[in-house]
């Protein structure tokens, strides 16, 4: 039976950092935007209202910004080799972030079969663009979309694999049987099958691979 791997982004692809981060980095607005995630990630500051007010400080986003900005990201080391293995083994693999769809989607790219985002207004943002906030994910979203993808791959929770590093992984990793926190905080290391500290994408996935040759 296939399997369905699904890769978080900020803090799991990407070591210590987010496309928040990243863009904020190119556009100098670092402090802002570190305020506004701080908030995000003590809760005080919903997901929606993270969106509204980093879309506004992005006014300024190119696609040359924005190029800039993926490229020059922490990314671990391994990922097109990993995406690589998971397609050439008949399994499916996809990306599930709450980050914007115009950075998340570059990783297709790469390999990745799905890569599932909030979706915001193409870059450059047009004047009259507006950011429509149902298309904003929060973390429980994740399982909705990886349903969807088991429907889609005609596979179940059973099947799938899923990798993470902080709370909003908490409710994805709850619901399916095999996970691996990769760089994790204390909410997903305490659900997680695996754990994983390190830079090397590749190591994280030979953890799955060691425990199904068990």
């Amino acid at each position: 039976m296939a399997r369905l791997h699904i890769f978080d982004m900020d803090g799991t692809l990407m070591h210590g950092s987010s496309a928040s981060l990243e863009l904020a980095r190119e556009l100098d607005m670092v402090e802002e935007i570190q305020e506004l995630e701080d908030g995000l990630i003590r809760g005080t500051l919903e997901p929606s209202g993270f969106a509204e007010r980093v879309y506004a400080l992005w006014v300024t986003l190119t696609e040359e910004r924005l190029k800039a900005a993926f490229e020059g990201a922490p990314w671990l080391d391994g990922i097109r080799e990993v995406w690589t293995e998971i397609t050439d083994r008949g399994d499916h693999c996809a990306v599930i972030s709450m980050s914007p769809d115009f950075f998340v989607g570059r990783l297709r790219e790469w390999g990745v079969h799905e890569a599932r985002s909030s979706v915001f207004p193409p870059v450059p943002f047009a004047p009259e663009a507006v950011l429509d906030l149902a298309g904003i994910l929060v973390p429980e979203s994740k399982v909705g979309i990886a349903d969807e993808l088991c429907a889609q791959y005609g596979l179940t929770r059973a099947d799938c694999v899923a990798y993470g590093d902080s709370l909003s992984d908490a409710a994805l990793f709850g619901v399916v049987p095999t996970s691996v926190a990769v760089n994790g905080d204390h909410y997903v290391r305490d659900l997680a099958t695996h754990a994983y500290s390190g830079r090397d994408l590749r190591e994280a996935f030979a953890l799955v691979n060691q425990f199904d040759r068990e």
